[in-house]
């Protein structure tokens, strides 16, 4: 199988598996996301052995924050007993998952400047510009057909340049500690901070925003 094809059917298995667990919520979800929160505190443990006490408390926050910034949102976020917290929590799904399918596909397309070549050499500009319109159109139809309010549609972009940099984050993390990957769990896709890392900081943001009361 190409590398695309093993990362296709990797990924559907990956956003299948999400979204069966944010479906049930409750204890289901709860599960999932404790397993990945572990995971990706695992992964970041062994990349930073040997760096000081201080990685490994980063590391744990970096994991935790995110966790329960979206297991807050499944449940409280939005309306009274957290009846919007599927579609909250889904629609940061869908704006990480299509920054980075956009990006991805755009960036073998077309190519062009790199966009942090001294952190990721195969990042390109065009890319994060294929990543923001995926993720701009996918979550405002999302927003769109779930009733979400306005600043919905319009962080949309925005957030999917916070999944960018969570993802040269994690590059920059991968070249100090000298690995490819974080992890070899996913096939074709590696670790599964190779494969959150632009989750993080969408979960966060979008957190925040609930807190706000923009839901």
């Amino acid at each position: 199988m190409s590398e695309v094809g093993l990362r296709t059917v990797a990924g559907v298995a990956m956003i299948l598996t999400a979204l069966t667990a944010e479906w049930f919520g409750g204890t289901v979800f709860a599960i999932f996301v404790a397993a990945a929160a572990t995971v990706m505190y695992y992964e970041w443990s062994r990349m930073v052995r040997g760096w000081g006490i201080g990685w490994n408390i980063a590391g744990f926050f970096y994991a935790l924050v995110p966790a329960l910034a979206l297991l807050w949102i499944r449940e409280r976020g939005g309306n009274p007993a957290g009846s919007r917290g599927f579609e909250l929590v889904l629609w940061a799904f869908l704006v990480t998952w299509s920054a980075d399918i956009g990006a991805f596909f755009a960036g073998r397309s077309f190519g062009g400047p790199k966009l942090a070549p001294s952190i990721s050499p195969n990042k390109t500009i065009s890319g994060l510009v294929g990543g923001v319109i995926a993720a701009t159109l996918l979550g405002g139809i999302w927003a769109n057909s779930s009733h979400l309010t306005w600043p919905w549609y319009v962080f949309a972009p925005l957030f999917a340049v916070a999944a960018a940099g969570g993802d040269l984050f994690e590059s920059w993390l991968k070249r100090k500690a000298g690995v490819k990957d974080a992890g070899a769990l996913i096939p074709g896709h590696g670790g599964a901070l190779d494969r959150l890392d632009g989750l993080v900081p969408v979960a966060i943001l979008t957190g925040g925003l609930v807190l706000a009361g923009l839901a």
